[in-house]
């Protein structure tokens, strides 16, 4: 039986999808800067911090990058509670995908910090810098320079995993899509569209990385 795709029926609901792409694109915004300042953070206890603080640092990022986002997502939303830790929906999705994406850029930025040549550490020691003032103002940028296009592919894979959050009743994208075919029951179109859609913010993010990057990184602009 030959099928009939109509996507009229999905004119009625540009306001639900409006909705689902903004809350879809606060998500990544909101938890991927704060998750990539807790990836910095970690990859400096790992790489350069005290002795004491990098097992826990370890422990964390091997607990995140070894269990499932849907699992972490519902331990915070329902697990916190009972702990007298109520958060809302969107609250407790941004939580979780800071979580995890704090672990993942760990990983990835403590790579190009690894990456350095020690005479820059040297050389900032040799300007009386302290330890955290040669990370930020020797190290930091040269490193996110080299592992930028990494970070940036796992910022894109943070805002597909953002479509679970709708198992928690966040309003975003997928929940949208998934409203509109229960109610329109097409399926075909509402996913159609959901597919497109995030097709676009995938792409809109990159360049969004990538012109990012030239502004922090005017020299690897020059060269190019």
């Amino acid at each position: 039986m030959a099928y009939s795709f109509d996507f009229s029926s999905l004119a009625d609901y540009g306001p639900v999808i409006v909705k689902g792409v903004a809350i879809t694109v606060e998500l990544i915004v909101v938890g991927g800067a704060i998750g990539t300042g807790v990836g910095i953070a970690c990859a400096w206890a790992k790489a350069l911090g005290p002795r004491w603080l990098k097992p826990i640092v370890s422990a964390y990022v091997e607990l995140i990058r070894n269990t499932p986002f849907l699992i972490q997502l519902f331990f915070i939303f329902f697990g916190l509670p009972a702990i007298g830790v109520g958060l809302t929906e969107t609250q407790a999705a941004i939580l979780a995908m800071v979580i995890n994406l704090g672990a993942y850029a760990c990983e990835i930025i403590r790579a190009g910090i690894e990456a350095t040549p020690r005479g820059q550490f040297e050389a900032g020691a040799s300007l009386a810098m302290s330890p955290i003032q040669t990370f930020r103002h020797v190290v930091l940028v040269p490193a996110l320079q080299k592992i930028w296009p990494a970070l940036t592919s796992q910022m894109v894979i943070v805002m597909f995993g953002s479509a679970v959050c709708s198992q928690i009743s966040v309003e975003e994208l997928t929940f949208a899509a998934n409203y509109i075919q229960s109610r329109t029951f097409r399926a075909f179109e509402a996913y159609i569209v959901a597919t497109v859609l995030y097709l676009v913010l995938a792409v809109l993010l990159r360049q969004l990385m990538r012109g990012l990057g030239m502004i922090l990184f005017p020299r690897r602009r020059s060269a190019a």
